[in-house]
C-alpha cells in the first residue's frame, strides 16, 4: 500500500477494482489549516483503456494491484493484430490494434524496452516507457532563417505517428517522444 504523496507518472495502481496506469498527478493544498491535500490522479483503465479520473485525500491508502510486469520484445504487426516475444521464456502472444490504443503509434518492428503486464496468466497490456526515440521519415524541409523562430512543422515518424517537430528538423533525423502525451521532447543523438 501506498501513500497518496507517492503516486507517480507511470504507476501502476487500482482504482475502484481496476488496474489503471497513472498518466498526471496534481496536488491541491488546502486554504483552511484543518483540511487534507488531495492529490487529483488522472489515469487510464488498462482493461478497457478509458480514462479514469480519482481524487484521494492525505490520509487514504493507494492500492498496487498484484500482477507481474515482464520484458518484452515487439516483433511485427499483421492486420491489425501486433505481435510480442516474452524475453524470459520466448514464448509469443499477440494483442489486438483496440486493446493497445494509441501506444501503436510508438511501436516500430523488433523494438525492446517494453514491459508486458499479466494478470492472473493473462496479458492485460503493453507498457511503453516514457519516452521512445524514432526517426523522422517524412516532413517538410527545413527554412533557412528560420531558426530563431520557434516555429514547428508536422513530421511523420518511422511508426506511422505524425507529430509536431521544431522547423530546424528533417528527413533522417532522430527525436525522443513522450509516449502519454504523443509530443516532441528533444532531437535524439544520432
Amino acid at each position: 500500500m501506498l501513500g497518496p504523496s507517492e503516486i507517480k507518472r507511470g504507476l501502476i495502481i487500482d482504482i475502484d477494482g481496476a488496474p489503471c496506469v497513472v498518466e498526471s498527478v496534481t496536488m491541491q493544498t488546502p486554504s483552511s489549516r484543518s483540511a487534507n491535500s488531495i492529490w487529483k490522479v488522472r489515469a487510464r483503465n488498462l482493461k478497457s483503456k478509458q480514462k479514469v479520473d480519482k481524487a484521494f485525500r492525505s490520509g487514504d491508502a493507494v492500492v498496487e494491484p498484484n500482477f507481474e510486469k515482464r520484458d518484452v520484445q515487439f516483433l511485427y504487426t499483421a492486420n491489425s493484430v501486433y505481435h510480442f516475444m516474452d524475453l524470459q521464456d520466448f514464448d509469443q502472444f499477440a494483442l489486438a490494434q483496440a486493446e493497445l490504443g494509441k501506444d501503436t503509434d510508438f511501436l516500430v518492428d523488433n523494438m525492446e524496452g517494453l514491459r508486458a503486464l499479466v494478470l492472473d496468466g493473462e496479458v492485460i497490456g503493453v507498457e511503453l516507457p516514457l519516452t521512445v526515440e524514432l526517426k523522422i521519415t517524412a516532413c517538410d524541409p527545413s527554412v533557412r532563417g528560420n531558426s530563431a523562430t520557434a516555429r514547428s512543422k508536422s513530421a511523420t515518424l518511422e511508426s506511422g505517428a505524425v507529430i509536431q517537430v521544431p522547423e530546424h528538423l528533417a528527413e533522417g533525423d532522430r527525436v525522443r517522444v513522450d509516449t502519454v502525451t504523443g509530443k516532441f521532447v528533444a532531437r535524439a543523438s544520432k
